[in-house]
């Protein structure tokens, strides 16, 4: 398998289901449990700790996965607990057992109905609607990001990337939201056109690239690098109104864009000749260019398409996560700060009693990082 794996004896390792810069993730048995509920998919995040930027992302995304407790969104069952504060340079995430992702049936050769592309997407939609009432941007949706089981059933992973939605963090050098997220294909013109400041609606726009990539069974959009994504998005979309270009906060990006030569809209039908109609409805108002236009979650819900999946009762929302959680995202932490709070993130899942003054620290507003400041 390449990798050691240093977990509890309790566990039986079966396969291999995943490798990534990250490390690796396996498929497992707990053998002390029933065997309907003894598979567990078992995260080896390596050598967490060599670079700060990784250290900050693996601590967003401890974080993210503690907070966001929905069908349709990936979350821990617990974190291995390390020997000691200071003698961990592995990490161990227990989660449930996914055995696939939406890149993989994309790329398979198997039949993707009608049906199956609206029960994705409802999924797709269900997950973020509850991301967003958190307060959180995923920025890296893409079909690799969506895992999904033998059911269909399908769980928004890799927060990594992702921020908590507030002007705190954009007012900060060290957490500037910046242009590179989101692998390229899936990104939105604003993050292209590098914005300052965004919102939720950057999310959207990924969820239509995937949409279009379920009913072509290819990338939509695969930019080479940012200019020619813009004119990949132009050459299908048509050149940006006047109203739009003047929306762009950016002179720089206005000016590049009207560099462009004048290309008119191509209708989506000739470009999806079997697609359902409604589908490409949707598409038309999620792969919108100017953001405030764009199509929100809520709306996406509601939307025809998806009128027989579509049920308010059964799509939660939840208060958005205390601010003080993502106090880490305004400092300058050192490696060992931030390695102490990738510590305590694993402690929650092992002492109510830590767990409880957390919590309390949390809802009076107090700092979630004094120990560590």
């Amino acid at each position: 398998m390449g990798s050691r794996f240093d977990i509890e004896d309790k566990f039986e390792i079966i396969d291999c289901v995943g490798q990534g810069a990250y490390g690796m993730v396996v498929a497992a048995k707990d053998k002390t449990l029933s065997e309907e509920n003894q598979l567990i998919a078992i995260k080896k995040i390596e050598k967490a700790f060599e670079h700060k930027i990784f250290t900050r992302r693996t601590l967003r995304e401890l974080k993210i996965t503690r907070l966001l407790k929905h069908e349709n969104v990936s979350s821990n069952k617990t974190i291995l607990l390390p020997k000691s504060r200071e003698q961990f340079d592995d990490i161990y995430v227990y989660s449930e057992l996914m055995e696939t992702d939406l890149a993989s049936i994309i790329k398979s050769p198997q039949t993707l109905s009608d049906e199956h592309i609206q029960f994705f997407l409802y999924q797709i939609l269900r997950g973020l609607k509850f991301v967003h009432s958190a307060g959180i941007l995923h920025r890296d949706l893409k079909p690799r990001n969506l895992l999904v089981n033998s059911n269909c059933d399908l769980k928004i992973c890799d927060f990594g990337l992702a921020r908590a939605m507030g002007a705190e963090l954009k007012q900060t050098k060290s957490s500037v939201m910046t242009d590179y997220v989101a692998t390229r294909w899936y990104r939105a013109p604003e993050l292209l056109l590098a914005y300052k400041e965004y919102d939720s609606s950057v999310d959207m726009w990924s969820v239509g690239c995937i949409l279009a990539e379920l009913l072509r069974r290819k990338a939509f959009l695969p930019g080479t690098e940012t200019k020619n994504q813009l004119e990949l998005i132009i050459d299908i979309f048509g050149n940006p109104s006047e109203e739009d270009l003047n929306a762009i906060p950016r002179e720089k990006s206005r000016k590049l864009l009207k560099s462009f030569p004048k290309k008119k809209p191509k209708p989506l039908e000739t470009l999806f000749p079997n697609a359902n109609p409604k589908a490409l409805d949707l598409l038309k108002k999620l792969l919108v260019f100017n953001p405030t236009k764009r199509i929100t979650v809520e709306e996406a819900l509601k939307h025809p398409y998806l009128e027989a999946l579509h049920f308010p009762d059964d799509e939660p929302t939840r208060d958005p996560v205390p601010k003080g959680e993502f106090e880490f995202e305004k400092h300058a932490l050192s490696l060992e700060q931030l390695k102490d709070m990738i510590y305590e993130e694993i402690l929650l899942y092992h002492f109510p009693d830590f767990k409880a003054e957390y919590d309390r620290r949390v809802k009076a507003g107090e700092s979630v990082c004094k120990e560590v400041l």
